[in-house]
């Protein structure tokens, strides 16, 4: 399902050329003369691709499966919305024209979403839950979690503009997997790190994909020119949205666990045969094994590495190991407290009093302290409150 029959080259450019008796000049912008048929038995030309074809690792795949992920992402976040229910729960919201689906006031989030406690509520990764009560499955819930417009956007954006490339490339099976387990990964090490927060987004399995770009380059290396300059490309965008990510708010550990996930899975599941065995495959004696030996010895590696990750990262997980006490300077790869913000990853918790239709509210983090005029007020409209009063 999804396969396509025609041409696939890798995605990074050209692949490299070379001059030897058996190994031809290759180039995936090259094409067969006008009127001269293709053959991958010629002795000039030639693209690697075309060489290629009959070899499952080159088929091109129509690319269906990373835009089934951003309509399941979009879907949920509606969902997410209509179960918020702002003017009902809350009362002070953003965008009341659109009802029941109206945002959370922009003091209490920004993102143009929902509350906290509806992201709890459906399923946000929240560490006490996942280590006492049982509720593994946040760890991957909160991947198809946006706090808002704002972030769903972003993500969604850059996963069509990464992942339909990819998967063309690859196929859906191979990309969903790295999609899938670089989200894993990435909630793991914001498990280990961040404790106290609720934490949701796609952001850790896109830069899985990320990851999975930058490793398939080095295990596919006799391919493509240009490398350096590529991977110089790659290395600057991560390293800028990783900057990005030290501002408050945003889970760095999500997105530094992605990658490092997604880099590790790229060499297990984007390899590629090489040159010599592409050119040599048909030929009745000689010929040569289809993976370089540096091929190997990174694939094995990298299982191995990626296996004792996932194993040492759930023990410590369900241990209840607070990653902050074995490593007093990591909390600074998540955010970096300025004169202009402050690093409290606290939770909003106030103490509560109701005198008839006057509700008194303290802030525990910053004492703050602030009267309401409400009868009854829902645990929604409570927890919207103390957010906007911790702030």
């Amino acid at each position: 399902m999804g396969e396509k029959d025609s041409e696939t080259a890798p995605i990074w450019g050209k692949t490299q050329q070379r001059e030897s008796s058996n190994i031809h000049p290759v180039n995936i912008e090259s094409s067969t003369q006008s009127g001269q048929p293709r053959s991958l038995n010629r002795s000039r030309g030639g693209s690697y691709a075309e060489r290629g074809r009959g070899v499952k690792e080159f088929r091109s795949w129509f690319p269906w499966l990373i835009p089934c992920f951003v309509i399941a992402n979009v879907a949920v976040f509606v969902i997410t919305m209509y179960v918020n229910n702002c003017p009902k729960k809350s009362g002070d919201c953003f965008a009341g024209f659109l009802g029941r689906f109206s945002f959370q006031s922009t003091r209490e989030n920004p993102l143009l979403g929902p509350s906290s406690l509806t992201l709890r509520t459906m399923g946000g990764l929240e560490v006490k839950k996942v280590v006492k009560g049982d509720e593994g499955w946040r760890l991957l819930s909160c991947n198809w979690l946006h706090g808002g417009v704002v972030h769903l956007l972003v993500n969604m954006l850059t996963l069509l503009f990464i992942g339909m490339r990819m998967e063309r490339e690859f196929g859906f099976i191979r990309i969903g997997l790295l999609y899938l387990i670089s989200g894993f990964g990435g909630s793991i090490l914001s498990a280990l790190f961040l404790r106290s927060n609720i934490s949701v987004g796609a952001s850790g399995a896109v830069f899985g994909l990320l990851g999975g770009m930058l490793s398939e380059i080095f295990i596919n290396w006799t391919i493509y020119s240009n490398k350096v300059v590529t991977i110089i490309t790659l290395v600057l965008i991560v390293a800028v949205n990783l900057g990005l990510g030290v501002l408050p708010g945003v889970d760095n550990f999500a997105h530094i666990g992605g990658f490092a996930t997604g880099f590790l899975l790229g060499f297990v599941l984007l390899i590629r045969p090489h040159y010599g065995w592409i050119n040599q495959r048909n030929a009745p004696l000689g010929k040569p094994h289809k993976y370089k030996m540096y091929q190997v010895i990174l694939w094995t590696v990298s299982l191995l590495l990626l296996l004792g990750w996932f194993i040492v990262g759930l023990i410590s997980l369900f241990n209840n190991v607070d990653g902050n006490k074995h490593c007093s300077w990591c909390h600074y790869l998540s955010c970096v407290p300025t004169s202009r913000w402050s690093c409290n990853r606290e939770p909003a918790s106030c103490t509560t009093t109701q005198l008839g239709n006057q509700l008194s509210m303290t802030c525990l983090r910053n004492g703050k302290s602030g009267s309401y005029i409400l009868a009854n007020p829902s645990d929604s409209r409570i927890n919207s409150l103390c957010v906007q009063l911790c702030r």
